[in-house]
């Protein structure tokens, strides 16, 4: 599950790696609408597969996965890609300001919206000329200037929404810090990992880790499924 700021194909080198293994890879497009809304999308799709899944998340795609998997009995194993892994209550706003380190906030570009419901909110982007300082710093500027261009946004609603009960708490969990991550600082993450007494893998890597490390996220996808098979 992509988080904010991207869309499924930021996830197409570890797929490629996943398929070369043999595993079977399912990339949804992540609404990014509001927390409970998109961990229900969510929870629809895991129960029209069949077999045992591990089910991972990027940023705010940690978050989604967090709600989604409580109660869905074929997720084996969760892992956490330069993600959030909430407390019931916690938002990945309130996460991402418990340690210094997110320069995010300043490189967002608010756009007013109107919810299908009718309520206002606004739709947030980053400011095409930060995305490759900001988001990914380690993949080359011609690919960014591209992801830029396509970033999906996120409503301030769906990172200002309290998370339900998490799946961590029962379900095997495997995180991937990105050292030199501008968005959830490396602290964040290293805190939810232990808190969640997760499995840990640190990479010297930007927020958009799946695009410049595909092999490091593949690797730590195969790790989960090698240890609940």
């Amino acid at each position: 599950m992509h988080g904010a700021f991207a869309d499924s194909t930021s996830w197409n080198g570890v797929i490629a790696k996943l398929k070369h293994e043999g595993y079977p890879v399912i990339a949804p497009a992540n609404p990014l609408r509001g927390l409970s809304s998109d961990a229900a999308y969510l929870k629809e799709l895991l129960a029209s597969i069949d077999g045992p899944v591990v089910l991972a998340g990027h940023s705010y795609g940690g978050s989604v996965i967090s709600n989604a998997a409580k109660g869905a009995d074929n997720v084996k194993a969760l892992v956490y890609v330069a993600a959030f892994l909430p407390e019931k209550g916690e938002s990945a706003v309130e996460l991402s300001g418990k340690f210094p380190g997110s320069t995010l906030g300043d490189a967002l570009r608010p756009v007013p919206i109107t919810q299908p419901d009718g309520k206002k909110g606004a739709d947030l982007y980053i400011e095409p000329s930060k995305f490759h300082h900001q988001f990914a710093a380690d993949v080359p500027k011609s690919t960014t200037d591209l992801m830029a261009v396509t970033q999906r946004p996120v409503t301030n609603a769906a990172l200002e929404e309290g998370a339900s009960e998490p799946a961590w708490k029962t379900i095997p969990s495997w995180v991937l810090v990105a050292t030199q991550d501008l968005n959830i600082p490396p602290k964040v993450q290293e805190f939810m990992a232990e808190r969640a007494k997760a499995h840990v893998v640190k990479v010297r890597a930007s927020h958009a880790v799946s695009v410049s490390h595909p092999k490091d996220v593949a690797g730590i996808i195969e790790s989960a499924a090698h240890s609940v098979r």
